[in-house]
Parts: C-alpha cells; sequence; structure tokens
C-alpha cells in the first residue's frame, strides 16, 4: 500500500527513525543538488536543533525520515535516494523554503501525537484553506488507495504534522487546524493547490491489511461486514 520511503544513508544501512508527528522546528532549505545516480543531496539549516544531532541521525524533513550524513554549523545533508524523490515533494524544494523538522522519538519521550514513521505513502493537494480566526479548516484531495487508509477522527500526518481527520469525503479529506499547528509548522503559510506529503496511521493500514487477508476477495470490506464481524 502506497510508496512508503525508508531512506538509505551514503553507507547503504537504512534509516530507523519513529516520530510523533509533533513538530520541533521549521527549518529552511539551502540547497538541493545531484547526488550519486538519480538521487540528490538535501541541505537543511536546522537551527538550534543542530546542536541535539548527530551524524546518522533520524530526522523527519517534512515529514519524510531522513539520515542525517554530515553536519557544518547549524546546517545538516541528507542524502535523497530515488524513491525519495519519486514519492514525495522534496524533489520540489528550492533554496529558501521552510521545512517541517522533527527529531526521532526517543524511548523515553512521551507520544504526543501518533506513531509517524516518515515513510510517505503519497502526495496530498490542499484544495481550500479557510482561515477561521485563529483556527483553519484545511481541505486535501488524495488518491483514493489513501482514503480507504483513513478513519473519522483517526490520525494522519501532513508534512509530517500530525493531524486529526475531520471529514473524509469520496475524493478529499478534511482537517482542523489549532493555533498551535498552524504557527509552529509550515501549514500556517499554506495555500491552495499546493502540494503536501502524506502518510496515514499505520495502526489503520495493519488492521486493514489482516481483514482483507481474512475476508474472501470478491466480498468487499463495508461498514456491515464489519459490524457482522463484531466490530
Amino acid at each position: 500500500m502506497g510508496g512508503q520511503l525508508r531512506e538509505e544513508c551514503e553507507n547503504g544501512e537504512r534509516s530507523s527513525g519513529m516520530f510523533t508527528g509533533l513538530i520541533e522546528a521549521i527549518g529552511a532549505v539551502k540547497s538541493l543538488s545531484p547526488g550519486t545516480g538519480a538521487g540528490g543531496v538535501l541541505v537543511v539549516d536546522v537551527g538550534t536543533l543542530a546542536g541535539e544531532c548527530r551524524t546518522g541521525d533520524s530526522v523527519a524533513v517534512g515529514g519524510v525520515c531522513l539520515t542525517v550524513t554530515r553536519l557544518a554549523g547549524t546546517t545538516a545533508s541528507f542524502g535523497l535516494s530515488p524513491e525519495t524523490l519519486a514519492r514525495s515533494t522534496l524533489g520540489l524544494l528550492r533554496p529558501g523554503a521552510p521545512v517541517n523538522l522533527e527529531r526521532a522519538l526517543r524511548p523515553f519521550d512521551r507520544l504526543g501525537g501518533h506513531i509517524v514513521q516518515g515513510h510517505v505513502d503519497g502526495f496530498g493537494t490542499i484544495r481550500a484553506f479557510r482561515r477561521l480566526g485563529e483556527f483553519a479548516d484545511i481541505e486535501l484531495t488524495v488518491d483514493p488507495e489513501l482514503l480507504g487508509q483513513m478513519v473519522p477522527k483517526g490520525s494522519v500526518a501532513v508534512d509530517g504534522a500530525s493531524l486529526t481527520i475531520a471529514e473524509i469525503g469520496p475524493d478529499a479529506f478534511r482537517v482542523a487546524a489549532i493555533p498551535e499547528t498552524l504557527n509552529r509548522t509550515t501549514l500556517g503559510n499554506a495555500y491552495t493547490g499546493g502540494r503536501v506529503n502524506i502518510e496515514t496511521d499505520i495502526l489503520v493500514k495493519i488492521v486493514r491489511r489482516q481483514l482483507e487477508a481474512i475476508l474472501p476477495q470478491k466480498q468487499p470490506l463495508t461498514v456491515e461486514r464489519l459490524r457482522q464481524m463484531g466490530y
């Protein structure tokens, strides 16, 4: 399901971070240049987070789990695989662009948002962005396959930010953003037509996968069928 990303380090190891979707800071893109093969190298000014980062650490950049390959002052470099460039919005970034940043969750940290892997499932496009005083109502269109991995009042990561799904339609879903989210993430500057990275809830994906394996393939998974199964 989806194009889940597992960013590879320069030495071939895989990044293995887990996140909460609570953005720690907004970084600024310094450069995006070609890397080895069809990949690339993304350099980001991570500000004060640089003091707590080390080479090899996992950092979610715009919702994508990446590995720090180099640190120089407040700038961090990340290797981008062809899969990352194809499945996320990172390849569209330009110098100066803001990006949400979150370091990997530590075993003793509180899980304040929801379990976010940094494995982006696909793109979303902002259909409508409505300011409601200090709050905002955001409607996003996504691939039908991703909608099938969402539930009302469930969680979704949009550019790495943990949000609650308020409503699901035939080709879009809606979230309500609180002032804290708008002030501390790039969603505060979101605009109609903008593209964002979407990661659906891993728990929903696991449950759906198991139910699809149990149910006959010719019998679709419906609300009524779930009731019959005791859910």
